[in-house]
């Protein structure tokens, strides 16, 4: 074998390269070490061979099974071998270069325990770097063996070990003391520490501090004869200040200091139910003696906490002069926003670009029709200025409203290339269509959505070359499979790098024929990113004999896989991940929550959930808020609620923040009986609970009835702040209602569970309270009567004006509307694209849900090869009875993503041929032969479905013991994010 192979084999074979080093003496580990951190050649030669050694060692470090090996052997033989000083800095190259997930606690017990002190400092002071990448475990054993040093027997029972010196040296380790030693520091040495002038910086970053922890800390800092209502004081006490306690005749001064300090509690892993708490009683103290108004600049962060009441009773030059202050606070809900806006709008009396520029983050409490009768120049501006960094905080019918009123100024060309980030994505697709003198450079911090990057990449490949395009924003969307596969080999190759850069802008159909262009032109292995489309291939025993022999054997198998571990099927890591390799996966899915095999996961109780609650409970508990009505989510949820709620009966605030989706478990009873001020104090977080039932809900309805009285008398904030609640109202009581602002029935529209009638009362509410009709409708109420559209009837539908239609046809493709309002839509398409037959894909992209309308003649029509941009949502909409008309051709091309959508019903009509094409897209096999030039997706003429079927190798590629022959995976590059995040977005 030759000195390359030999190289290049224990690259791929991390664990042979374990047993090679470990073998070493010790001037031969030297010089390994030598070459590996300390070297600056870039070639190396032995005898006639000259080796790239920058490369090399470019492959080593990227390389996660090789960077364990390394990481092992430094621990097992370098502290013997080589000076801990170099050791360390060995240590410090490898962690900083990884995940850190080989840094476990197991491991830790291997660190060596006699450093001088330079090593031991320079090692603890990586770990404090490392600190926020590792897990709760590993940071108490990293403590503990810093303990060891740190540690002084002298010191007797009654007085802690712990000096300032030894605080300073933990760091943020520090919150892993023992209770009973914080309470026992010397007096003389919390002094000490507190003066340090680092010592605010430190403790600003305890951010998971324990409230016992901070006020012991607190109690030890007073005890020492620090002034704890000075200034100088408060500010030196970091994030100690959110746990503060002392409030018994505090001056208002005081409680408006300490509100200052605590902008930063947000920053601390939970308990903040406790902080709001405690800033609601600051709050109170700081406005003792003082009217609102005239303390509304001076209250920090802690104004998010005023009652909607509390907020209209400021008058509005109140609001005026403390604009500046109240924008840069966060966490304002959108009814608080609206007053605010509302009083600073009443002040100004007129609305201007100079106005508006004041307002900040408050421009999205500006109603959709104010927006609207603004001069299309100011408007202009507001796009092109400073607040173009708010636009896309704006609902979708505010955006829209801004749009079509600059469209109707005749200035929308200019205009429209001056937008940037998110709201670029409003413009419509008829709306580019009329645009001219589009370039690349224009494009590089627009975001697009799939319809639009597909009509504009087309457009600009006529005169630009392929690097150009990919390496501009978001036009990466654009690229068809057409164009990758008849790209040229050195072309794809050379730009190979901005397709991994951009990988979770790129849908599934494209990265799967991304996987494919690279099996067949790279010589290369192939990224684990694209190992997975061939996932269900590798892993899957109708394939294969030999992948029932694969199995995930140990943390080596978990590195090779990466992220992809996270893709896996369920069946395959219930059944073959060993031990050995829990922990590393379950570091993997931690960092992968919330993606459907977690999840699944979860909700399949077993042993292997049972270790994971024990080490990630918290993550478990997040999970359990996601997956919805599972029995062991609630199973999960309801022991958050009895260890929260005091049995008091009635709802708290304190409890109603804590609980979150727990809060499913107060009982009828217990909501009537909640105090109307807890319920207005609440109210949002409340509507927010996805798992209330519609008892729950009227009764939290009929208790708003209790606070804000009659339903005619109810404000638009109040409205817009009920979320789900307002599901109960009746069809007489939505009547009630004030619908006049198109603002409040957007927020309306975004609940799904509406009844027909519901959404009728809705509809017309609106139109009758703002003097309308459906021919009067212009976009942007369009877009925010939103999920109302599918109340509309036929004759309704083919009233709305085609112009308006046009420009909201995105949004309504998001809709889940019937079959047949669906087909009305349609034909309200047909009037802006033509005829059904002649669309595209950037249309059939653009139109989302309103394709479910196309009837059995012209989705026969559609060539093959735009199966795949067809919205997923819209294969899920079409009719069983006339998705059978899709010929296998068709079927085959309808890519993975779109044939994950097929319905169980829609499947009954497919006959074998057809069932046989779903599988073959399900799997993401390729339909045309390598080196073909056929439209992206398609079969060759003549071939059937199965014929044509290109599989992955056997098994599953896993390294040594698991490789088949011609087998091989790359390790590199372990930190890039895979598709699915991406994939998985809407078009917007």
């Amino acid at each position: 074998m030759s000195i390359k192979s030999y190289l290049k084999n224990l690259l791929y074979q991390p664990r042979q390269l374990l047993s090679e080093l470990q073998q070493l003496d010790q001037h031969q580990f030297q010089t390994a070490m030598k070459y590996l951190f300390n070297s600056k050649k870039e070639h190396l030669e032995m005898g006639n061979i000259i080796l790239d050694w920058g490369k090399t060692r470019e492959i080593i470090f990227q390389s996660p099974g090789v960077n364990r090996t390394l990481f092992l052997v430094t621990l097992d033989k370098c502290f013997l071998v080589l000076s801990a000083l170099d050791c360390v800095d060995i240590l410090s190259q490898l962690l900083r270069v990884s995940a850190v997930s080989y840094l476990q606690p197991d491991v830790i017990g291997s660190l060596p325990n006699l450093l001088l002190e330079d090593a031991f400092r320079n090692l603890s002071s990586l770990f404090k770097d490392l600190y926020d990448r590792t897990s709760a475990s590993t940071q108490r054993a990293l403590y503990g063996w810093m303990n060891i040093y740190l540690y002084k027997t002298e010191f007797n029972e009654s007085t802690s070990w712990v000096s300032a010196e030894s605080l300073w040296i933990l760091g943020r380790y520090m919150v892993h003391l023992p209770l009973e030693e914080i309470l026992k520091i010397s007096l003389n040495e919390i002094r000490l520490f507190i003066s340090y002038d680092n010592a605010t910086k430190q403790l600003d970053t305890v951010y998971d501090i324990t409230p016992e922890l901070a006020q012991a800390l607190l109690e030890r800092i007073n005890s020492s004869g620090f002034d704890m209502r000075n200034t100088s004081t408060i500010y030196r006490l970091g994030l100690l200040v959110c746990f503060y306690d002392d409030l018994e005749q505090m001056d208002a001064a005081v409680a408006r200091t300490l509100l200052h300090q605590m902008i930063k509690c947000n920053q601390l892993r939970g308990f903040q139910a406790e902080v709001h708490e405690l800033k609601s009683q600051l709050l109170n103290i700081a406005v003792q003696n003082q009217t609102l108004n005239d303390t509304l600049g001076s209250l920090s962060d802690a104004v998010v906490g005023l009652t909607s009441s509390q907020l209209e009773s400021l008058s509005p030059e109140a609001v005026h002069n403390a604009v500046a202050t109240l924008n840069q606070v966060s966490g304002w809900a959108k009814s608080q926003v609206m007053i605010l806006a509302n009083k600073y709008l009443s002040y100004e009396k007129v609305l201007s670009f100079y106005n508006v520029s004041q307002m900040g983050a408050f421009v999205t409490g500006i109603g959709t029709q104010s927006l609207h009768s603004m001069n299309p120049r100011e408007l202009a501006q507001i796009i092109r200025g400073t607040m173009s960094q708010y636009l896309s905080d704006l609902s979708p019918a505010q955006q829209q409203g801004i749009l079509r009123k600059i469209a109707a100024s005749g200035d929308f060309s200019s205009s429209v290339k001056d937008i940037q980030g998110a709201f670029f994505k409003e413009v419509s697709l008829s709306g580019l269509w009329s645009l001219t003198g589009y370039n690349s450079s224009m494009l590089k911090e627009k975001e697009l959505r799939s319809s639009q990057a597909l009509y504009l990449y087309e457009l600009l490949s006529k005169e630009n070359y392929p690097v150009d395009l990919l390496s501009t924003g978001q036009l990466v969307k654009g690229i068809t499979c057409q164009l990758i596969e008849s790209m040229d080999t050195d072309i794809f190759l050379n730009n190979f790098k901005f397709f991994e850069m951009n990988l979770y802008l790129l849908s599934p159909y494209q990265v799967n024929c991304l996987a494919w262009k690279f099996w067949e032109v790279s010589n290369a292995s192939i990224p684990p990113f694209l190992l997975l489309h061939f996932s269900n291939n590798l892993f899957s025993p109708k394939k294969t004999d030999d992948s029932n022999k694969c199995s995930i054997a140990d943390e080596y198998d978990v590195d090779l896989l990466g992220n992809l571990i996270c893709h896996l099927p369920p069946a395959f890591l219930h059944g073959r991940v060993s031990l050995k390799a829990m922990a590393a996966a379950l570091h993997q899915f931690k960092l992968y929550i919330g993606y459907t095999t977690l999840v699944m996961l979860v909700v399949r109780p077993s042993l292997f959930i049972l270790s994971f609650l024990l080490k990630f409970p918290d993550i478990i508990l997040q999970i359990a808020k996601t997956v919805g009505p599972v029995s062991s989510a609630e199973e999960l949820l309801s022991a958050v609620f009895e260890s929260v709620s005091n049995g008091t009966g009635t709802p708290s605030s304190n409890e109603i923040i804590k609980l979150g989706e727990a809060n499913v478990f107060w009982s009828v009873q217990e909501l009537n009986c909640m105090d109307p001020g807890t319920f207005d104090k609440n109210v949002e977080l409340l509507g927010a609970v996805s798992g209330f039932n519609s008892s729950q809900l009227t009764a939290l309805k009929e208790k708003a009835k209790q606070v804000w009285g009659l339903l005619p008398d109810w404000r638009s904030y109040q409205i817009i702040s009920l979320g789900r609640i307002a599901l109960a109202l009746t069809e007489q009581e939505i009547t009630e209602l004030d619908l006049h602002s198109i603002d409040t029935v957007a927020v309306l529209s975004q609940q799904t569970e509406w009844t027909l009638t519901q959404a009728r009362a809705i509809l017309q509410g609106f139109l009758d309270d703002s003097g309308q009709t459906i021919s009067t409708l212009q976009s942007f109420d369009l877009v925010g009567l939103g999920a109302v559209l599918c109340a509309l009837n036929s004759t309704e539908i083919m009233s709305i004006r085609t112009a308006e239609f046009s420009a909201a046809i995105a949004r309504i493709g998001l809709l889940f509307c019937t079959t047949p309002v669906l087909r009305h839509f349609k034909k309200m398409t047909e009037s802006v694209f033509g005829a059904a037959t002649s669309w595209n894909g950037s249309v059939l992209q653009e139109i989302g849900t309103i394709a479910g309308g196309l009837n059995e003649d012209e989705l026969k029509a559609f060539d093959k090869s735009l199966m795949p941009y067809f919205q997923p949502s819209a294969v899920r909409h079409i009719p069983p009875e006339i998705f059978q008309a899709l010929s296998p051709e068709q079927i085959a091309n309808l890519g993975p993503e779109n044939a994950a959508m097929v319905t169980g019903w829609q499947r009954e009509r497919l006959d074998a041929a057809q069932l046989q094409s779903l599988g073959l897209a399900l799997d993401g096999a390729r339909s045309s032969s390598p080196g073909t030039q056929s439209p992206a997706g398609t079969l060759q003429e003549g071939q059937t479905p199965a014929q044509s079927s290109e599989w992955s190798p056997p098994c599953s590629c896993l390294g040594e013991g698991h490789t088949a022959v011609g087998c091989e995976v790359s390790q590199h590059a372990p930190g890039l994010g895979l598709y699915s995040e991406g994939g998985l977005q809407s078009i917007y």
